[in-house]
């Protein structure tokens, strides 16, 4: 019952990133988030589960992780992109990629920590923008409300 307990967390934490993100007009938003999120705790539960029937020394959990951290850095490489003025999908690549360690941590039973790092990520998304453009001096709008990525 924990594991899908764990998965049910895991959905919600990725959908309160993605709404973020939803807000700010991005192409990954809350479907991509969550399903990211459950993706990493599923794989993290599978490894948890199929432990016993390895054995107790192996390092098995710890290449589900790497290759987690891995495929999650594929598929936040497709997010960015760049062009002669400027670079975008960098702020969503690195949310992708801190969703699928919120999604791991929840996998591991580490759901404290799992809650904590969304909220701090949401500080991150939100109020360091303020800040950021603050202190450039760029405008009073949020740019990415109305570009598309």
């Amino acid at each position: 019952m924990t594991a899908f307990l764990d998965i049910l967390l895991a959905l919600f934490l990725g959908i309160c990133l993605g709404l973020e993100r939803s807000f700010a007009k991005k192409t990954a938003g809350m479907r991509t988030y969550a399903l990211v999120s459950m993706g990493a705790c599923l794989f993290i539960i599978l490894s948890r589960l199929a432990s016993p029937l390895t054995d107790p020394g192996s390092p098995g959990k710890m290449y589900v992780l790497q290759g987690l951290i891995m495929g999650i850095g594929f598929i936040g490489g497709g997010a960015i992109l760049h062009n002669k003025e400027h670079t975008v999908g960098l702020t969503t690549a690195a949310g992708l990629w801190i969703t699928a360690g919120i999604g791991a941590a929840v996998g591991f039973g580490y759901a404290s920590l799992a809650v904590f790092t969304t909220i701090v990520t949401l500080f991150a998304f939100t109020v360091l923008w303020f800040i950021e453009h603050y202190i450039t001096g760029e405008g009073e709008e949020r740019p990415d409300a109305t570009e598309n990525r």
